[in-house]
């Protein structure tokens, strides 16, 4: 597939390095040489220097062959993606889409208008990563979900501590350990261990640190989270440190869902534009929350939650831990450097967020068979969760899971049939419009994507 990318920040390049280990073939414009010099030391795509909403350069760059263009551009106003976008579709590209930073675009009526202008989706990162945050907040005993369907199936990724009543188990004596019933509601899909992903066997065993992928229905949530001694904590108040646009929009929603909100933010001209933009029950306070004594001062340690948006790694994992001695409950961090994921999770971060991880995966399944409906990225782990709808006769529909020759490295998790939701055994027969979630490292992709053509 031929994929040109606008853009060389951080998103755009993350997405290069991300399309290029696929086989794809990736060309990415830019105007800044700096940007372009180091994407091109460390990843192997051709690069054009120029000007992106140039018709000259999106020729050059070969956008009339393009299978799709992702309009990704840095720092500026999103009307130099939306003007790319137009015009790589207007010259031939098959697919486009674009990156914006305004909530309004994303209406139902705004994306109907540039849909019929050839633009296949618009996203806004910090927006997505806002959502994430909240759906984090609503699951706050695991370190990472994912919903499928509303809630009738999900991925629940639990870390395991000193106290964890399944740590040196087997696999198999947890699968001894829990109810015929159980077994039909939930299961153990994979394990992240020294930043490397395992799919366990019956004599796998379960160690301090590990961070274990399950998948449930809706009815084995509760028997789940008992096994591995967890329990949901009713989040009523959330302090926020950072006032970008991320905290923005956080700060509204739980406001909105009738939390005690508290945003700090260090910037005293963006403190007087937040008071005027949020409603008066969310109190934003102006200084530098990187000062211990300021944020017990400012009652960091009446909150249930801490959410560190800072755009500076470092302080948002510091800070995370500073809110933990506090004794607050749960703590969210915005970690953009993929490397320090790893290190904010040992450190005891409860959950991280990662735009560029949450985009990756929206942008991905444009990549795959048009039977993709979504594709998440995990953080913890280089695995991808793919939810497919089945089509009538595709391999995958050709007999019994056990029987037919699905990749080693991947798993299918669980099936929506119609307001059905079960677990998948190797017994399972997979139906034509099923919901198939499936977890999988991204060297099977492909080979599972022929399944389901």
């Amino acid at each position: 597939m031929k994929i040109v990318i606008e853009g060389a920040g951080e998103v755009g390049s993350h997405l290069a390095k991300m399309l290029r280990a696929e086989a794809n073939e990736v060309v990415v414009i830019d105007d800044n040489a700096a940007r372009i010099a180091a994407l091109s030391a460390y990843v192997d795509v051709e690069t054009v220097l120029g000007n992106p909403s140039s018709i000259e350069i999106l020729r050059a760059a070969g956008v009339a062959k393009a299978d799709l263009f992702i309009a990704v551009y840095p720092l500026a106003a999103q009307e130099i993606n939306i003007v790319g976008a137009l015009l790589a579709g207007q010259l031939g590209a098959a697919k486009v889409i674009a990156r914006v930073n305004e909530e309004d675009y994303l209406s139902a009526e705004n994306k109907l208008i540039f849909k019929e202008l050839g633009i296949e989706l618009m996203f806004y990162p910090e927006k997505s990563a806002a959502d994430e945050i909240v759906a984090f907040l609503k699951h706050n005993s695991t370190a990472e979900t994912m919903d499928f369907a509303r809630g009738r199936l999900q991925i629940a990724v639990f870390k395991l501590t000193e106290d964890s009543p399944i740590l040196d188990l087997k696999l198999l004596e947890f699968i001894k350990d829990s109810t015929p019933e159980e077994l039909q509601q939930f299961r153990v899909i994979a394990i992240s261990r020294d930043e490397k992903t395992i799919i366990p066997r019956l004599d796998t065993k379960f160690l301090y640190g590990d961070l274990v992928f399950t998948i449930t229905t809706r009815e084995g949530t509760e028997a789940l989270y008992r096994h591995f001694g967890k329990t949901n904590v009713s989040i009523d108040s959330v302090f926020i440190l950072g006032g970008g646009p991320i905290g923005e929009m956080l700060a509204r929603t739980l406001d909105r869902s009738g939390l005690k909100v508290k945003l700090v933010e260090s910037d005293k001209n963006r403190c007087i534009e937040l008071s005027e933009k949020l409603p008066e029950t969310v109190r934003i306070v102006c200084g530098d929350g990187r000062n211990s004594d300021f944020l017990y001062e400012e009652g960091i340690q009446e909150y249930a939650a801490f959410v560190a948006l800072t755009g500076n790694d470092e302080s948002n994992v510091l800070s995370c831990v500073v809110a933990k001695k506090f004794g607050v409950q749960r703590t969210i961090a915005e970690v953009e450097n993929i490397e320090y994921i790893h290190i904010a999770e040992e450190m005891g971060v409860d959950n991280v967020i990662n735009k560029k991880l949450i985009t990756a995966g929206r942008i991905f399944k444009f990549t795959l068979s048009g039977r993709a409906r979504v594709v998440r990225y995990m953080t913890g782990t280089n695995a991808e969760v793919i939810e497919y709808t089945v089509a009538p006769g595709s391999a995958i529909t050709t007999g019994p899971i056990k029987d037919i020759d699905f990749p080693r490295n991947a798993i299918i998790g669980g099936v929506i049939r119609g307001s059905e939701s079960f677990i998948a055994v190797g017994d399972t027969v997979i139906q034509p419009y099923d919901r198939v979630a499936i977890f999988a490292l991204p060297e099977t992709i492909q080979d599972i994507d022929k399944f389901f053509k």
